[in-house]
């Protein structure tokens, strides 16, 4: 699909999708809980999609709830109790575009004692698994690439035995695979992780802001030089009732598309206090030159208005992107805009998502008229102050966050951006193009 945004300015009240990390991780544990759960208002999406059914192949049943308010969905998830599936054969489970399913599947898999073959799309088969496979292996579990190359199709099978292991995580998506599952292992068996590499905090944070949430106990801290968990089996998930907070990584696209054009947007679903790492793309908004309010609704809600424009010129700065590497996109197109350099650090790992988005970013904007430097761990914009920012044509590259990067960067380009692949854009945020296309 091809899909041509005009330069216009991005203003209006908007309603944030759910968050997909939290969707999915809330997913996994009402499947494997002792019991019936619900999930209000997750994110509904071709990820969710993918979780939902790798779930069902696990052996949870999963029902889909409409409310008389016919925006809001809820799910009945009843939980497996940690038993995973039996079957004679090897239970299939194709994780989509989802990283994430890919690998909290893979670790709970180990949980059971039938083979289970996991797959994925043609991204997803790009991307390595051969740390987590590795780590599953030296906790007791046969765990292997079918194609010997680390990465899916994967088949996983337990017992999981415990023990101690050493796992390096470019993704954090590899550590709370093991947080996640490890506490159903059996009664008698601890898991050890040491990290010698943790990216993308915030995330781990957030996996063990469930675990505590649910009275797991475990012990570790993210914050640590080289941190070291330790999680007992003989657990179990008690069922739960939730709803799915606004995602800041999708809000950073609407966010991003207002600071380039000056908005306002007000964006609604969005918690201050929540633990998305994400959540860091107002601090970088506010130190390039855009105001952010925060503004709590009035009459006993807990829900918060978001609002952000511009009424000065953008300028350049340092980002670390390290805890939050999905933001690079986003970031790389105001930095576009911004007057002199913005250099966004510390992300070698942006260059194994569903693409090499510091490479493809850099090619994107130059042919949109913006010089880049490529380093191994980030880039260098070297922003014009918005001059110069040209029309044209991008390819997605079938990944969802540089599609809705250039989105934003074609309401402040002088013509028209004509996005190739921007049907890859569902994978997160469904009806972000009716939002952004500005005829609405």
């Amino acid at each position: 699909m091809v899909v041509r945004i005009s330069p216009h300015v991005f203003t209006g009240a908007i309603r944030v999708p759910p968050s997909k990390s939290h969707t999915i991780r809330q997913f996994f544990i009402a499947a494997l809980a002792c019991g019936e759960s619900t999930i209000i208002n997750p994110l509904d999406s071709l990820d969710t999609q993918s979780c939902i059914a790798a779930c069902r192949s696990l052996g949870a049943k999963i029902t889909k709830q409409h409310h008389y308010q016919k925006e809001l969905v809820s799910y009945i998830v009843q939980g497996n109790y940690g038993q995973i599936a039996q079957s004679d054969s090897l239970i299939p489970i194709d994780a989509g575009n989802s990283a994430t399913t890919l690998f909290f599947a893979m670790a709970a898999a180990g949980l059971g004692s039938t083979p289970v073959i996991l797959t994925g799309d043609e991204q997803l088969k790009r991307r390595s698994a051969a740390p987590l496979l590795e780590a599953l292996c030296r906790l007791g579990m046969s765990a292997e690439s079918v194609h010997g190359n680390g990465c899916a199709t994967v088949v996983v099978q337990g017992p999981w035995k415990g023990g101690k292991v050493s796992l390096s995580c470019p993704t954090s998506q590899y550590l709370s695979a093991l947080l996640l599952a490890a506490p159903l292992s059996p009664v008698g068996t601890v898991t050890e992780v040491s990290v010698p590499l943790l990216n993308e905090r915030p995330y781990a944070e957030m996996t063990l802001a469930c675990l505590s949430s649910q009275n797991i106990p475990w012990q570790g801290s993210v914050n640590d030089v080289c941190p070291h968990f330790s999680i007992p089996g003989g657990g179990a998930y008690q069922p739960f009732s939730v709803s799915v907070p606004g995602d800041f990584s999708s809000a950073a696209f609407l966010a991003c598309a207002a600071a380039v054009t000056g908005g306002p947007v007000t964006l609604l679903g969005l918690d201050p206090n929540d633990c998305q790492g994400d959540k860091y793309f107002l601090e970088i908004l506010a130190r390039m030159g855009c105001t952010v309010i925060w503004e709590q609704l009035s009459g006993g809600t807990e829900e918060y208005l978001l609002t952000i424009f511009r009424e000065c010129p953008l300028q350049g700065g340092t980002f670390d992107l390290n805890g939050t590497p999905d933001l690079l996109p986003a970031a790389a197109v105001i930095a576009a805009f911004a007057e002199g350099d913005t250099a966004l650090i510390n992300a070698a790992h942006a260059r194994i998502k569903e693409t090499d988005r510091i490479a493809v970013m850099a090619a994107g904007l130059a042919q949109l008229g913006i010089r880049c430097t490529e380093r191994p761990d980030g880039l260098i914009v070297h922003g014009g102050g918005g001059h110069g920012v040209s029309g044209g044509s991008i390819d997605s590259h079938g990944d969802h966050r540089i599609a809705m990067a250039f989105a934003a960067a074609a309401c402040g380009a002088q013509d028209p951006v004509e996005i190739n692949g921007a049907e890859c854009a569902e994978v997160s945020f469904p009806g972000f193009w009716e939002l952004v296309d500005g005829r609405s």
